[in-house]
């Protein structure tokens, strides 16, 4: 089988929390192939995330194919709804899950890497929160919608902002999609819908800006369904599971490991030439036009 070696390069993966979602998948993909890997936690979660690291809760996701355990070289607290110190409002400096944590904005996180790690190669971006994702559209308030937009979509532009600067030519970026962005998926709400969209036009604009600035690349996966802790708070996974199951060309569920492995393909050398792509990895449901599954089918198909 052939082996990618990523021995030497470090990789920036923000939005780890736990061993469920897309971002530890990719994580140990990466450590697979050799690359160092450090970790941005969401401040909230992030002495949950050390606590369960340092109990072994993990260490069974943690085995790698060769039965070496995948470290993280360090873990971070981040905030990417704060750009700098003096965007932190009152209310979060005495939030008792901030107060003891000495920095946590994207400038600080970046200053603080560069410091310890002098660059890095790779960023994934795996970040996304609506606070009012259970709310349809007409039922989201201003304020939910903005907060969606700025923690799932304009985090990815101050993450480019201020690490670019200390990546090495020819790195690469990469952010995590879905097709709510493109297609009407009722019951993904609050504004979510809306920041995948503008997070996948970001991502071209931003292929743009990054190749002439810096020489990085930069692409996006719009994942299919997975059951992450993350999804399972949209109340419907398990129904989106199904779906896809029913309705997409491969019918199976999707595994994490495939998001990963894509991942993996996009951030190496192996894709010097693609940048600004949206690249699907959905079993293939995003071709269908049709639910098969419909019962307004069930005399066509049957």
């Amino acid at each position: 089988m052939f082996q990618l070696d990523l021995r030497g390069k470090k990789v920036f993966i923000v939005g780890v929390s736990d061993d469920q979602g897309f971002g530890w998948s990719i994580a140990k993909m990466l450590a697979e192939a050799g690359a160092t890997l450090i970790i941005g936690t969401w401040v909230p979660l992030y002495k949950i995330f050390i606590s369960a690291l340092e109990k072994n809760k993990f260490d069974a996701s943690r085995k790698l194919s060769n039965g070496s355990m995948m470290e993280f070289a360090k873990i971070y607290p981040i905030d990417a709804l704060y750009d700098t110190p003096q965007d932190i409002p009152t209310e979060i400096l005495e939030n008792k899950r901030y107060s003891d944590i000495s920095y946590f904005t994207v400038s600080e996180v970046a200053q603080a890497i560069e410091k310890d790690f002098g660059s890095i190669d790779f960023l994934v971006h795996s970040l996304a929160n609506a606070p009012e994702i259970k709310n349809p559209l007409l039922e989201t308030s201003r304020q939910g919608y903005l907060a969606a937009l700025s923690s799932s979509s304009y985090s990815l532009i101050t993450l480019m902002k201020h690490f670019a600067p200390i990546m090495s030519s020819q790195g690469s970026a990469l952010a995590l999609s879905y097709i709510a962005s493109q297609r009407t998926i009722p019951g993904y709400g609050g504004g979510m819908s809306t920041a995948k969209a503008a997070l996948e036009s970001d991502i071209r604009t931003l292929a743009y800006e990054l190749g002439k600035k810096w020489n990085l690349r930069i692409n996006c996966i719009s994942a299919g369904p997975l059951r992450s802790r993350a999804a399972k708070a949209i109340g419907m996974i398990d129904y989106m599971i199904e779906y896809s199951k029913a309705n997409a060309p491969l019918q199976k569920e999707l595994l994490a490991e495939e998001i990963a492995q894509t991942a993996l393909f996009l951030l190496s050398s192996l894709s010097s030439a693609i940048t600004g792509e949206v690249l699907y990895v959905d079993n293939g449901l995003h071709t269908m036009g049709l639910a098969i599954d419909s019962k307004a089918l069930e005399g066509y198909l049957s």
